[in-house]
């Protein structure tokens, strides 16, 4: 319990309570001094690693045992962010860099009285890991996996922070994926732009009617204005579903050009140009893309990196089906 103090640090008389304003206060009739009781400032730190958060194992009490961030009272003379970085070291061994302010939240310890808790996010810059000043250990810990935590704060602080990144990290690991830096593989609902896919797989139909008003009308594909619409419409819906396939991995590459290859002959046996199937193979592109737009994509950055991992993973299945096609032609 926090000690209530009783005499003055000036001259040592006793204090008696004296209102300043609506707020009584502690204070002293010879030295006409006021005491003010604020709350002490912990500076506690967010460190990050491979998306696991560096904790302590607190080594003397309060709250002997338990875990919490590198943290500290800041010390007279010294700022906040200095203070935060002293901490880190003397637990930790480790350098850091103040990135950003985290959370701010208000505390209260029975041994210390009010606390405000201040949390930054902090870059590991240099030294080694090690257990030092109150801590008994030190070691990084995932989000979802965290031991048991000495102070509330802490754990809002970790919440807030996760929050704040949750959006950067999902794209990340949908580039990530699209690069091939998380296997060679994936699943359908990996991507980012997956959820759109299956938007569009669901429409399939309202984009087919699109394209068949489009290259049904353009000087570049007259023959599809003589061909019988109700073919050109399914065999386009097809093409449609295929892409959405072939994004969820069911739908091969070794299947994709089986297929391509064969429309590429089928198609110059029925009398189209060349020009005219890439041309109105093209047109599947501006019709996705334009729907996809559609949906009011542009409201936040996930929305934008979605639209464009999309419009990135269409070049490439078109341009592979185009090539397929033409060797279907060149073979034929």
């Amino acid at each position: 319990m926090t000690k209530k103090r009783k005499h003055c640090s000036y001259c040592g008389a006793p204090l008696g309570i004296k209102d300043e304003g609506d707020t009584p206060r502690d204070f002293c009739k010879n030295c006409n001094v006021y005491y003010y009781d604020n709350p002490l400032p912990v500076a506690c730190n967010i460190v990050m690693k491979d998306r696991e958060v560096l904790l302590v194992k607190r080594q003397n009490n309060p709250f002997k045992g338990l875990w919490c961030l590198p943290m500290g009272f800041a010390e007279s003379g010294e700022s906040i962010e200095f203070a935060a970085l002293r901490e880190l070291e003397e637990e930790t061994g480790i350098h850091g860099e103040i990135l950003d302010l985290v959370d701010v939240k208000s505390g209260h310890s029975e041994t210390y009285g009010d606390l405000l808790f201040l949390t930054f996010e902090t870059e590991w810059t240099d030294g080694v890991l090690m257990a030092g000043d109150d801590a008994s250990a030190v070691n990084f810990f995932p989000f979802d996996n965290m031991p048991d935590m000495a102070f509330k704060s802490n754990i809002n602080a970790i919440k807030k922070f996760i929050s704040s990144k949750q959006e950067y990290w999902t794209i990340l690991d949908s580039f990530s994926r699209s690069v091939g830096e998380k296997g060679p593989i994936h699943k359908k609902g990996d991507f980012l732009s997956d959820n759109l896919i299956s938007l569009i797989e669901k429409n399939a139909e309202i984009i087919t009617k699109r394209w068949l008003e489009d290259v049904t009308t353009r000087k570049s594909t007259p023959s599809y204005a003589k061909f019988d619409p109700e073919t050109a419409f399914a065999r386009n819906k097809d093409v449609i579903m295929q892409f959405g396939d072939w994004l969820g991995d069911s739908y091969t590459n070794k299947d994709m050009k089986k297929f391509y290859r064969k429309l590429g002959r089928d198609r110059k046996n029925e009398g189209f140009s060349l020009s005219e199937v890439l041309s109105a193979l093209s047109l599947n592109r501006k019709y996705i893309w334009e729907f996809a737009l559609s949906q009011e994509m542009w409201n936040k950055p996930i929305d934008v990196y979605m639209a464009l991992e999309l419009e990135r993973r269409m070049m490439l299945f078109f341009d592979r089906a185009a090539y397929y096609i033409a060797t279907g032609y060149e073979k034929e």
